[in-house]
């Protein structure tokens, strides 16, 4: 697994775990390319870039039709048979 690992910088593993924490926070909804930059503070391109990145490796995370990200492992803002519920309250689907 570090193997593959090897191309995420700090900001990658950022993003990742804002999406992934955010996505059960955001009522189930799928993450806009202008949150997750805001939140992060990170210029929209760069973000752009990073979710390429992740993205293109097919573990990390899915963006819908309209570039959100709708999928985070281990969550999803799918549908999907796997409900998870947090001890904070919030519900998602799972990936």
């Amino acid at each position: 697994m570090g193997d593959h690992l090897t191309f995420m910088t700090p900001r990658h593993h950022a993003v990742r775990n804002f999406v992934v924490r955010e996505l059960p926070r955001n009522g189930g909804r799928p993450l806009s390319l202008g949150q997750i930059a805001k939140a992060l503070q990170l210029d929209p391109q760069l973000v752009t870039g990073l979710l390429d990145d992740l993205e293109k490796h097919l573990f990390f995370l899915v963006r819908n039709g309209r570039g959100e990200v709708s999928w985070a492992f281990p969550v999803t803002s799918d549908q999907t048979p796997h409900r998870l519920r947090f001890s904070t309250g919030e519900r998602i689907f799972g990936a």
